[in-house]
């Protein structure tokens, strides 16, 4: 489901109305190019960017869930309070307007599980397991000194 910079505006004005009872008034888009983060809020431009990608693979209501929580930085900040994530205001909020404090993973972007190599001393046979490649001509044993070969 895609919906228009337009419509996101319109949306998040009224979630802002509901469940804020303030209005917003500057402006909300969507960002591409977000790839960790479900949303963003910009203090210095006043601009809340969301990810369009969690609207279409988790829903529209994991999708409200991520602009009420950008919202929550929003109207803290114009008011002058603590709005950053360890700020006791913010938390307080998220629990007052039930917004979410961290969004889900998305699915596209699960870790992958990484690739083990196995290295084996061959002076005393302690075995090795590693995420990362070693190179076996500059590193050995960390027991005997001895040199690794990979499995």
């Amino acid at each position: 489901m895609m919906i228009t910079n337009k419509e996101l505006q319109h949306w998040t004005e009224e979630i802002s109305l509901t469940d804020f009872q303030k209005p917003y008034v500057d402006k909300v888009e969507f960002n591409s190019r977000l790839r960790t983060t479900g949303g963003r809020y910009i203090p210095s431009k006043r601009v809340i960017e969301l990810n369009p990608k969690y609207l279409d693979e988790l829903g529209e209501e994991e999708f409200k869930g991520i602009i009420k929580h950008e919202l929550c930085h929003y109207h803290l900040h114009i008011e002058g309070k603590g709005y950053k994530h360890g700020d006791r205001e913010f938390k307080e909020l998220l629990k007052t307007t039930n917004s979410p404090r961290f969004c889900k993973a998305l699915p596209s972007q699960k870790q992958k599980q990484a690739a083990l190599h196995y290295y084996t001393c061959t002076s005393c046979g302690l075995e090795y397991t590693r995420k990362r490649r070693v190179n076996t001509k500059r590193y050995g044993c960390g027991k005997c000194r001895g040199k690794l070969k990979k499995k």
